[in-house]
């Protein structure tokens, strides 16, 4: 029986549902909002349908460079910057149209002469057309140059935006004019509706300011630099987020016990962990934990670290936390209480992309080169100092490159040769110690196994009793290991990361 724990078609439906909803919800206070303010239905619609025209071309466009539809890409789409050239060619044919020019208001223009009245206006247009959406796109160019993660993750946007005002661009030069002509109404003059009555209202209120503004320019650009530096100083108070996470419904823990320990020792610790969040979190609906590397070594991990990927309810279900970052730092809480085990909360899919992206699972990493372990463990140990003081900083991991003791003999060149002995019978004696040396065979029925002889496990750990350990000479006689050489336990390396074949 195959029990699936970790179903992402919640997280995807999710996400498309968001993009459907912007997408819908947008579009249509657009038009609403175009209708209103232009005050003529035909207007408002043929301004309304470039959003689906400019969404088709960026689709197009977005099929031939290889850019994916997802919540990034499709979720950061303003059809109010879509709209702006249309708008302003739509407003000035409409506004000709308002002005009788001699003509009995009601009269109706022929079809030449709609045409030259919609060349003439969108001409003295074009240039504030043209000019807001090229604008519009230069601020999204930086964004192409970005790099790593972060341009992995708004590349697509930008990409995706400035095709949409693509298309948007050219349906203003050529679209627009084309259906005002063909589709307003030809003739002169219309009769004061909502629009025109809410216009002349807020023209009545913005000539007045208009006008004082013109009389008090120091006023306005000294009012303008106190909020622009108000503005600074709100904005640096504010806090910052580096990557916009999306809420996946399910927590991946990553965690990790003591350097060095057993395997039973971090299925141990592990479960305890378990064992409270299940307890005293009624949010929580299973936990699945996978300790070590796969046999598909995709994901090498070592024996003390573990992956805790716990399947939460319906937020809907939710009585311990409201969001998902308090509901991690309540379970964090929790899990410190367990020695030795630490933890960092992150969403199953996070992890997986920082994991690809960087070799690192977590949000921030800091890498450091170097050839000397050493030196490696101990700048990193002061970066974490650094970064411990940075406000809003959490989970703090250092990757463990020494600390590991190991048994060090170093041989006594001169002793040995002053003994008679030769290396390779020490380290005869010293294999025989640790793997152990055959000393016989051992029969059962028609099966053979080697006897095997070696120091128990408390002498191995024991600097004197491996110090004590005796090596035969060429002459018969037996000296301690410690006359021919030197035995001492030393801090060694626990594993060595690379990059690039760099330490």
């Amino acid at each position: 029986m195959i029990d699936p724990f970790l179903d992402r078609t919640k997280m995807v439906n999710n996400a498309i549902g968001t993009v459907e909803t912007n997408l819908l919800e947008g579009a249509l206070i657009v038009v609403f909002v175009l209708v209103l303010f232009l005050g003529n239905f035909r207007a408002g619609f043929i301004v309304a349908t470039v959003i689906p025209l400019s969404m088709l071309f960026a689709i197009i466009m977005m099929n031939a460079f290889g850019v994916s539809g997802n919540l990034m890409s499709l979720g950061a789409l303003d059809f109010g910057l879509l709209v702006d050239g249309a708008v302003i060619i739509v407003e000035a044919v409409m506004h000709k149209m308002s002005k009788l020019n001699g003509v009995t208001m009601g009269t109706k223009l022929s079809r030449e002469q709609m045409d030259r009245s919609v060349e003439e206006s969108s001409g003295k247009m074009m240039n504030a057309a043209v000019f807001g959406q090229i604008i519009i796109l230069i601020v999204y160019l930086p964004i192409l140059s970005l790099q790593g993660i972060e341009g992995k993750m708004f590349k697509p946007m930008a990409q995706t935006v400035s095709f949409a005002i693509l298309g948007a661009f050219i349906l203003s030069l050529t679209y627009v004019p084309m259906m005002s002509a063909f589709f307003l109404s030809r003739k002169q003059g219309h009769k004061e509706n909502i629009s025109d009555k809410m216009m002349q209202r807020l023209q009545q209120w913005y000539k007045p300011l208009l006008h004082k503004s013109m009389k008090a320019p120091g006023i306005i650009i000294g009012s303008s630099v106190v909020l622009f530096a108000a503005a600074v100083v709100v904005l640096s108070s504010l806090g910052g987020e580096f990557i916009p996470k999306l809420e996946e419904g399910d927590f991946a823990v990553e965690t990790r016990v003591l350097t060095g320990s057993s395997l039973t020792t971090t299925l141990q610790e592990s479960q305890k962990a378990v064992k409270i969040l299940l307890k005293e979190f009624p949010e929580v609906e299973k936990i699945v934990t996978k300790v070590g590397t796969g046999e598909i070594p995709s994901d090498p991990m070592p024996i003390e670290s573990a992956d805790m990927i716990i399947v939460l309810k319906d937020k809907k279900e939710w009585t311990s936390a409201k969001t998902f970052d308090e509901l991690a730092e309540k379970m964090g809480e929790r899990v410190s209480s367990v020695p030795g085990v630490t933890t960092g909360f992150q969403y199953p899919v996070q992890m997986r992309f920082n994991e690809l992206m960087t070799g690192a699972r977590q949000d921030v990493v800091c890498k450091i080169f170097g050839d000397d372990l050493d030196s490696l463990a101990r700048y990193a140990a002061a970066v974490v100092e650094v970064i411990g003081t940075v406000e809003g900083a959490k989970d703090l991991f250092v990757e463990t490159v020494t600390g590991i003791p190991q048994l060090v003999i170093s041989y006594n060149r001169e002793a040995i040769a002053r003994y008679g002995a030769t290396i390779a019978e020490v380290n005869r004696s010293v294999q025989a110690a640790y793997a152990g040396s055959v000393a016989g065979q051992i029969f059962e029925n028609d099966r053979r196994f080697d006897l095997v002889i070696r120091l128990n496990e408390s002498q191995r750990n024991n600097v004197d009793e491996i110090g004590d350990l005796l090596v035969e000479l060429p002459s018969g006689q037996q000296v301690p290991l410690n006359v021919l050489a030197h035995v001492a336990i030393h801090e060694g390396p626990y594993q060595i990361q690379r990059e690039d074949a760099q330490r």
